[in-house]
């Protein structure tokens, strides 16, 4: 049996200012910097043997103050684009707001919420669920069937598109799933079934 542990990054400036962020390189806000604080503070009991990162320094700075609560600075990383946020295209650095009021809330719930819908010149969840699905079968899931303990800090959709074949999530379903930032989501992984299991705490 091995844990399994995803976070999403603290709050970036972006995401303070409503903004669709996407694979901009924002950096942490204070409070982003608290959130990793206090996602490391809920980890101290916990052990890594790895852990794994996107390229944007908001997920490698949230990472980086985890492992400095929980004394694991020294933890082998891995950082790959393939955990990288959803690419929104044309509204990277747009407001919310603003989008809401040009195209209406309907479009922008299908441009954030909708599985398959690409904003323009973006990615769809369906299109980063291909790259971070294939990327965790490959290289992160061969570690918890060697019972090691694994880490992973990125983005809310890339985790959003793991968190469909973790728990089970359709694609309708995935809509009303929301992952807040700093807050460890908790999972044992059974390797003779190939399970996981959410841990309640």
């Amino acid at each position: 049996m091995s844990l399994f542990v995803i976070v999403r990054h603290g709050q970036s400036q972006w995401n303070l200012e409503n903004r669709f962020t996407g694979n901009v390189d924002t950096p942490l806000t204070d409070l982003g910097r608290h959130e990793a604080r206090q996602a490391g503070a809920l980890l101290k009991q916990d052990r890594f043997a790895i852990g794994f990162t996107s390229v944007l320094r908001r997920a490698m700075e949230t990472m980086d103050i985890i492992l400095q609560e929980i004394s694991q600075t020294d933890l082998p990383l891995e950082r790959n684009a393939a955990l990288n946020e959803r690419m929104y295209g044309q509204l990277q650095g747009m407001n919310k707001t603003e989008v809401e009021a040009q195209f209406g809330a309907e479009q922008l719930f299908h441009w954030r919420r909708g599985y398959a819908d690409q904003p323009p010149g973006g990615e769809s969840l369906a299109d980063t669920y291909n790259r971070v699905v294939p990327y965790f079968e490959s290289t992160i899931l061969p570690h918890l069937h060697a019972n090691e303990n694994v880490l992973v800090v990125a983005h809310g959709n890339s985790l959003r598109a793991l968190m469909m074949r973790l728990d089970g999530i359709t694609p309708k379903g995935i809509e009303q799933v929301e992952l807040a930032t700093g807050v460890p989501r908790q999972y044992t992984f059974d390797s003779q079934s190939g399970t996981f299991q959410l841990l309640e705490k």
